[in-house]
């Protein structure tokens, strides 16, 4: 039986290609890992910065163009900031894996295995804005996969607040109308 918000996660549900590192941690409470998280943070609130502004460059350029244009360059400049700590964050996680992704948790193959009902560390990058998102996970399903010495694992970000949600939905609809745009030209 599912419950509503395991039903709402399947509507929402895309699959992408991300990076991904997830580290046992003892419980929902318990530290990220201070440095990284920190540097996840930090590239999720840039994301929600830059989306939180975009209404008011717009009003700025219909009053004073060259303004604007400043800003937009300013804008760019940390953007690059953002991709190169991306970028770094990106080495540490290895090659991008496919999962299946949704506002409610991931799902994805791991070489490693996860008690059912322990917490662990998720660390993601979305690409290829790049995104980074640090999320207390709980593991929901760890059963062996198809592949020899493999598991396929479902995590539940039971304790996602909202600038993340919002970044994960928003990569969700970007990603699905990508999708739909690379259907159509087929």
């Amino acid at each position: 039986m599912h419950t509503d918000h395991e039903e709402s996660r399947e509507f929402f549900r895309i699959q992408d290609q991300i990076l991904l590192d997830c580290t046992p941690i003892a419980g929902p409470e318990a530290d990220l890992g201070s440095r990284q998280s920190a540097l996840f943070n930090l590239l999720a609130d840039l994301h929600m910065l830059d989306y939180e502004s975009q209404h008011l460059l717009r009003q700025i350029s219909e009053r004073d163009r060259a303004l604007a244009q400043y800003l937009k360059i300013i804008n760019k400049r940390i953007d690059l900031l953002g991709q190169t700590l991306a970028l770094e964050l990106g080495d540490n996680l290895g090659a991008p894996q496919s999962v299946s992704l949704s506002e409610g948790g991931v799902d994805f193959e791991a070489d490693t295995a996860y008690p059912v009902d322990s917490w662990v560390a998720a660390r993601l990058v979305l690409l290829p804005a790049p995104l980074g998102l640090a999320i207390p996970a709980r593991v929901v399903r760890c059963e062996p996969a198809d592949t020899p010495d493999r598991w396929r694992i479902a995590l539940n970000f039971d304790l996602i607040n909202d600038a993340q949600r919002q970044l994960l939905a928003r990569h969700i609809l970007q990603k699905q109308a990508q999708d739909i745009r690379a259907a159509k030209s087929t």
